[in-house]
């Protein structure tokens, strides 16, 4: 069975095409390397060497309230993005489109009330603590 020239998958450019890529790949490393610089100082061997000697380490231990925090904002970025395209649509969905985005907010509501309530977005001490601990320190001592 013979091929037309109609069938005939056409690859050579796609071969010129990698094979450009490939050289440029090639000549932008090796050029890299010649023209690199090879300095040794204290900083160069650090991990994210900036010229600053790095002290301690970096790994810091962060409160489970900071994932808390960014993961709400995760979650109410996104419901952003639901309603700024239900907004967009507003004319073709009609009153369902309507009633379904008021569903979706009430739902939204609810969750921020939840979290509000488990404590989710409180970010340190309690303010009635904070006063009565002030009013201890102000009393007065009993004289005797």
């Amino acid at each position: 069975m013979q091929e037309t020239s109609e069938n005939a998958i056409v690859l050579w450019p796609l071969l010129v095409y990698g094979a450009i890529v490939l050289s440029l790949v090639l000549l932008i490393l090796g050029l890299s390397y010649v023209l690199g610089q090879r300095g040794t100082g204290r900083a160069m061997v650090e991990p994210y060497e900036g010229g600053i000697v790095s002290a301690g380490g970096a790994r810091i231990r962060f409160s489970s309230q900071f994932y808390m925090v960014a993961m709400l904002f995760v979650i109410f970025d996104v419901e952003t993005i639901f309603i700024l395209s239900w907004a967009i649509a507003f004319q073709e969905l009609g009153w369902y489109g309507y009633v379904g985005v008021l569903v979706f907010i009430v739902m939204l509501v609810v969750v921020l009330v939840y979290e509000w309530r488990n404590g989710a977005l409180d970010f340190g001490p309690d303010g009635k603590k904070i006063l009565a601990a002030y009013k201890r320190m102000n009393q007065k001592p009993a004289s005797g």
